[in-house]
């Protein structure tokens, strides 16, 4: 197995443990597991830049995603419910960044 691969099954296992965190309502764990789980998504995102991969893109769009959701995570932990609507910043990046991969891709197919 590559050591992306294994990153990649890394970050699933950190991502649930975030998510179930926060379905437990446990904060200090859910709070926790958000420097490992987007760290991870940001080695991901490296190594596909420096190998000049467009998957970059999209594995820019994990982090811009995973940090939308834990922003969202933050707000309803510490009642700042009023500001949830800020994770929509994040949420449109990671859109911008699918619709850059997929815009790639496409021109990568018309110049074959």
């Amino acid at each position: 197995m590559s050591e992306i691969r294994r990153f990649e099954n890394l970050h699933i296992l950190l991502w649930l443990l975030k998510d179930s965190a926060w379905l437990m309502q446990w904060r200090w764990m859910g709070v926790g597991m958000i420097v490992p789980t987007v760290w991870v998504a940001l080695q991901i995102a490296i190594w596909a830049y420096r190998k000049g991969d467009i998957e970059f893109w999209v594995q820019l769009a994990v982090c811009m995603w995973i940090t939308a959701n834990s922003y969202w995570m933050c707000c309803e932990f510490f009642d700042f419910e009023s500001m949830r609507h800020l994770a929509a910043i994040p949420f449109a990046l990671g859109f911008l960044c699918v619709s850059i991969y997929y815009i790639k891709r496409g021109q990568g197919k018309a110049e074959a």
